[in-house]
């Protein structure tokens, strides 16, 4: 019988990465700069372990595997593997400038998805910001020449924001996580990342991260207007839900349990789930599991009925 699953943390060491799910989550990270924090992943630059149960030890792709329909639903029947990939990023310093390619040309191009995703702001410094999408007006020419002449943060949308905001990032959008942000992402389940610009960093041998230009420039959508768009909450009997990101890809809900908040896994989907704050507890089949801030779990789309009990925010992605 399936059962809630977590999963051990797969660590990114990355030179713009910090410290600071050690000061949020409690958590022992290995040295350096710890970047990335992929949570739910069944991918070939990450691969997600099993913690509890009778599945510990075993990874995602090998239950999936194994219990395929039981685990992902019937709405991921035309896929071999978990479609989403989730994780924590800490910026500590800015990440690159860049820009995700749709399923199209990634396919074509690198043999991998397309990547549109969505963050959540789980912690920001004071009047923190992202870049999200190019000025208005910019062409591709102006682009390409900013570029060239090393002015593109000139050229492209500055949005401030706070703890609890939500951003969705469609591929084709340029953009950039800046310093002093923690974020929790959703997203397709690809590791593709075209850098147009990063600010001239080198690492620990003196050698600049490889940039995209070209393919860059063939995927930004220079139409795109990012805007921090605010959704309404819906305040229920012993927990709120706001629905924070919709797409063709994945669908995410913040859920702010109060008291208590049941649901129920029909076949269909998968339900994945991260706290971002606060702590409580999955019940599921007579059996309690403990969350705190900063776990993830992934509810198979077979096991029926389950409740979370407590005071803590969580972000529920499905299908």
């Amino acid at each position: 019988m399936l059962y809630p699953l977590f999963f051990e943390p797969v660590y990114k060491n990355i030179i713009w990465g910090g410290r600071d799910f050690e000061r949020l989550f409690k958590r022992t990270l290995p040295e350096g700069n710890i970047g990335e924090s992929w949570e739910i992943c069944c991918h070939k630059n990450g691969m997600s372990i099993v913690s509890n149960g009778n599945l510990k030890g075993l990874t995602l792709k090998e239950i999936i595997e194994k219990y395929k329909e039981e685990i992902l639903g019937i709405k991921c029947s035309d896929t071999s593997t978990f479609p989403l990939l989730i994780k924590f990023i800490d910026a500590k310093d800015k990440l690159s400038i860049q820009i995700h390619p749709d399923d199209d040309y990634a396919l074509l191009n690198e043999g991998d998805m397309g990547k549109s995703e969505m963050w959540y702001i789980i912690d920001a410094k004071e009047d923190a910001k992202l870049i999200y999408g190019v000025k208005k007006g910019i062409s591709k020419e102006d682009f390409e020449k900013a570029i060239s002449n090393g002015n593109l943060e000139e050229y492209v949308n500055y949005v401030n924001v706070k703890k609890g905001d939500s951003v969705f990032i469609p591929s084709g959008t340029i953009h950039a996580i800046l310093d002093g942000i923690v974020v929790a992402e959703i997203q397709q389940n690809s590791d593709t990342t075209y850098r147009v610009y990063d600010y001239n960093r080198v690492d620990s041998r003196g050698m600049k991260r490889q940039l995209h230009i070209k393919k860059a420039l063939d995927v930004i959508n220079f139409d795109f207007e990012g805007k921090i768009i605010k959704k309404d909450e819906i305040i229920l009997d012993g927990y709120d839900v706001e629905n924070i990101a919709n797409c063709k890809y994945f669908v995410v809900d913040k859920i702010n349990v109060k008291k208590c908040y049941k649901d129920k896994c029909n076949g269909q989907t998968f339900h994945a789930y991260t706290a971002v704050e606060g702590e409580g507890e999955l019940i599921h089949n007579n059996i309690n599991y403990k969350i705190n801030s900063g776990n993830s779990f992934l509810i198979p789309s077979s096991i029926g009925e389950y409740e979370i009990r407590g005071k803590i925010t969580l972000l529920k992605s499905y299908l």
